[in-house]
């Protein structure tokens, strides 16, 4: 049936988009608009290398130093206090927008990309256990390092990624950002946590299907099929495919759909891996071995049973500063033991929080009677994970804006809202998704009861970081 418009006979599908929102016409301007997109894209470039870089070949700023007045404090505050916890939040709030219009590690990779080798792309990387091993390596070496802390670890962690980046789009693809897809450090994490985001490029197959044979494609970076695309985990949300075979369009959504709609058979196991023992794993180590008292006790007590027995080896301080923090200036140097009581910590709270959330995602299994249901019931940790995530992140936003002279009495109390906010829509989509196994209220009471014995451990864990030590 057609539909008369202004005595113009156009298909329902066109009239609809003519109809449509203000996101699907944000959609549509960022297809046409490719060249601000670009514009974005460049000077983010530009002002990124110039913070990674420039502070690095600075000295080391005196404690009176302000983030308005030095360089290095407000390169510090740019990428550790405003980016990483921002980012984190913007895909949970816009998908991987970050990732289409300002990374400048995906310009600079697809850019190269398209005048490089143009290799084929290998199996090896193609392999789906790199993010997981991406995101624990840059985690850990940047806790070595003091990322956090140092403009030198800061070049060395992200200038390393960013020539990575090159080197593999200069090599592989044909203007793709294969990198990006495969082995991007972040790729896994914020493909976890974009599937919470409200909005989402949705494709409509039936509007696909019914354009002729041979239509045009779009050169999608990411190497996405795009109309076999669901969800959000995997877009970069650049707008290319934007009303592509008016199909194609930005729309709104529920934050909890894309989790509820996954099947035990669409699930990646690599991902619960990464999700489990490394962002409510190994991120959680990372942001509490500098302020557990367990930490300390326990590199003490070995530290004195070393000096008893003459052993001083570990007890060092000669390891050049790409390995272990070193910068006696600032007095702040690592010991061999340092580093290697910050690798067991990270190591043994990453093994024991992700084993414990394991073992009470296998017993909700078991008391459902359901095979594989514990690999789709762990995307409902997302929200716990990625709030995690932020929370830890911002720890030292916090601290630097206190240092410069900001009481913010009000972030105890926005802590443990954020923290309950997460574990209960955590707690809520297990319940949700329980619902759709269509067995007994009693087993599914019972794996509901396991599985929050599982959150229990991180939650707790942030409890006492923020409210205990």
């Amino acid at each position: 049936m057609n539909t008369q418009v202004d005595s113009v006979v156009v298909s329902p599908v066109t009239f609809i988009r003519r109809k449509a929102g203000w996101l699907q016409a944000l959609g549509d301007a960022m297809q046409r608009h490719r060249s601000v997109i670009q514009a974005i894209q460049w000077s983010v470039v530009v002002v990124y290398f110039a913070l990674v870089i420039i502070p690095a070949f600075l000295p080391l700023p005196p404690d009176s130093a302000h983030i308005y007045d030095n360089l290095t404090r407000l390169a510090q505050f740019a990428f550790w206090g405003v980016w990483w916890p921002f980012v984190m939040v913007s895909m949970m709030l816009m998908g991987r927008v970050w990732c289409g219009v300002f990374c400048p590690e995906g310009s600079l990779t697809e850019l190269v990309s398209r005048r490089g080798l143009q290799y084929p792309i290998p199996r090896w990387i193609r392999w789906g256990g790199w993010p997981f091993v991406a995101f624990v390596m840059t985690t850990v070496f940047g806790q070595l390092l003091s990322v956090y802390e140092y403009p030198k670890a800061t070049l060395l962690i992200l200038g390393g990624s960013s020539l990575m980046a090159l080197a593999v789009g200069y090599v592989y693809g044909r203007g793709a950002r294969v990198w990006c897809r495969y082995l991007c450090p972040a790729n896994g994490v914020f493909g976890l946590l974009a599937r919470l985001a409200p909005v989402h490029f949705h494709v409509n197959r039936a509007a696909w299907k019914s354009k002729p044979a041979g239509t045009p494609a779009v050169a999608c970076a990411t190497l996405i099929d795009i109309p076999r695309m669901i969800g959000a985990s995997a877009c970069h949300a650049c707008g290319r495919c934007s009303g592509h075979r008016d199909a194609v369009q930005l729309a709104a959504r529920s934050p909890s759909a894309e989790v509820l709609r996954l099947s035990p058979g669409a699930v990646s196991r690599w991902e619960v891996i990464l999700l489990l023992f490394g962002v409510l794993g190994v991120a959680l180590g990372a942001f509490q071995w500098s302020a557990s008292p367990w930490f300390v006790t326990l590199k003490q007590a070995i530290a004195t049973w070393l000096v008893a027995h003459d052993s001083y080896a570990l007890l060092a301080d000669n390891a050049p500063w790409w390995l272990l923090t070193h910068y006696p200036e600032a007095n702040d140097v690592f010991t061999w033991l340092d580093g290697l009581m910050v690798l067991f910590y990270i190591g043994t709270v990453a093994l024991v929080t992700g084993g414990w959330l394991l073992a009470s995602l296998w017993a909700a299994e078991k008391f459902l009677g359901r095979t594989g249901e514990r690999w789709r019931l762990a995307y409902a940790l997302i929200p716990l994970a990625g709030t995690g995530a932020f929370l830890g992140l911002s720890m030292l936003t916090v601290t630097l804006l206190r240092a410069e002279g900001l009481a913010l009495a009000w972030v105890p109390m926005a802590r443990a809202v954020l923290l309950v906010a997460a574990v209960s829509w955590s707690a809520w989509l297990v319940w949700r998704m329980l619902a759709k196994t269509g067995t007994t209220y009693r087993r599914r009471l019972l794996a509901f009861g396991t599985v929050l014995a599982g959150m229990a451990l991180p939650a707790g864990m942030w409890f006492i970081q923020f409210f205990v030590w």
